[in-house]
């Protein structure tokens, strides 16, 4: 399973890994899982976490991924990626600009974590 739950000094943080993932199939299965678990959330308290690395970009998945961070903008506190890097970094801002959503970029899970925590 691609999509879990992390708790990270008492606070749940979701956790999506996209890693080296190269299909839109496999990147859209795990949107799913977390579209249906943010979808039960109050208003803005959710805590979200991705990790991209090594994971493929082209325009069907960038629209993938900005109907997605478009759907759960109602439900999600804070957001954090992981492996923002090269061609992706100008896919990232412009998905984030034109969703309406501030998704931060780290370069590693410890200080994307602290990041989320000191949101919630």
């Amino acid at each position: 399973m691609n999509n879990n739950i992390i708790t990270h000094k008492g606070k749940e943080i979701y956790f999506m890994d996209f890693s080296g993932m190269k299909k839109a199939e496999e990147i859209k299965s795990v949107i799913e899982t977390g579209k249906k678990y943010f979808h039960n959330f109050d208003s803005r308290t959710a805590l979200s976490l991705a990790d991209i690395r090594e994971m493929h970009f082209n325009s069907e998945i960038k629209d993938l991924f900005l109907e997605y961070i478009k759907s759960n903008k109602p439900y999600v506190k804070a957001s954090a990626i992981i492996g923002v890097t090269g061609l992706k970094q100008f896919v990232f801002n412009s998905v984030t600009k034109f969703a309406g959503r501030d998704v931060k970029s780290f370069d590693d899970e410890v200080q994307a974590k602290e990041w989320l925590i000191e949101q919630a």
